[in-house]
């Protein structure tokens, strides 16, 4: 006779885009999740065509079909941790700070996906300004780009030293628990390096510097693993830094596919000796 071993593990929650060509979003989330043991779920607010040249299309979805999916989740499974990605609109993101209140979640990872890493604005100034107003302030960690830190601030971004400064204007100005700001868009000594700020401890946070063109969807990475690992009870900067190591490790792993921009390499122990 065949023992079923029921298992309970920690669970996280995703509320982010869908990316169809499987390199950011809640398809990334949800790898990172799994990588980290922890059960993921998710709340898709909208829906995009794109692929490793870029995104052909976006379609929203309704902040009402966003909050069912929000409920149906945390108020029958439950969730330890949870993290936002692209939000796109000043009505879902008042939808879903709504949410994080009402449902009482804890442990709220904010990716502010405002800017591209190429400095590109992804959503309009309402929606950033919501964003800051309503989601923000209910993080326990947010971790702007070096254009996004460049919005929460008002400081033009060219150095470590002014990483630092934006750390501290953001974890002021928007009240956040922690601020992290990721210098993967810096050239020169900055690149790579990320600044954590939690209002006592400023800290530079260094790993190597990988050479490769295939980074999509590390931003999204990095936010997943920090709540895969604040699921898990991990306490918030020992979280931080070993999601900073898991994305490094996924980068020198890359994957080569379609004609663009590839993604990273979240299941990199299944790859052998491909990479």
């Amino acid at each position: 006779m065949n023992v079923v071993t029921a298992l309970t593990v920690p669970v996280a929650l995703t509320i982010a885009g869908s990316d169809s060509g499987g390199g950011a979003g809640v398809q990334t989330d949800l790898r990172t999740f799994a990588f980290h043991c922890v059960h993921g779920t998710s709340a898709i607010t909208c829906v995009t065509a794109q692929n490793t040249l870029g995104v052909m299309r976006v379609d929203a979805m309704s902040p009402e079909a966003v909050v069912a999916q929000i409920q149906a989740v945390v108020t029958d499974i439950g969730v330890q941790a949870a993290k936002t990605g692209m939000l796109l609109n000043r009505e879902i993101i008042l939808a879903v700070a709504q949410q994080v209140e009402l449902l009482q979640i804890n442990n709220l990872i904010v990716d502010p996906v405002m800017v591209s890493r190429a400095g590109v604005q992804l959503i309009d100034d309402d929606a950033v300004q919501t964003l800051c107003n309503a989601l923000i302030p209910k993080a326990v960690i947010v971790t702007p780009n070096r254009y996004e830190a460049q919005i929460l601030s008002g400081l033009q971004i060219q150095s470590l030293d002014d990483m630092r400064s934006a750390a501290e204007i953001i974890h002021r100005k928007w009240g956040a628990k922690a601020v992290l700001v990721k210098g993967g868009g810096m050239q020169g000594s900055g690149r790579g390096v990320d600044i954590w700020f939690d209002g006592d401890k400023l800290t530079t946070l260094t790993t190597k510097v990988v050479e490769t063109k295939n980074t999509h969807g590390t931003g999204c990475t990095l936010s997943a693993a920090i709540a895969a690992n604040l699921a898990q009870g991990k306490d918030l900067l020992t979280a931080v830094q070993q999601a900073k190591d898991y994305v490094t490790t996924a980068l020198t792993y890359s994957l080569d596919i379609g004609k663009g921009q590839g993604p990273v390499g979240h299941f990199f122990p299944l790859l052998g000796n491909r990479g």
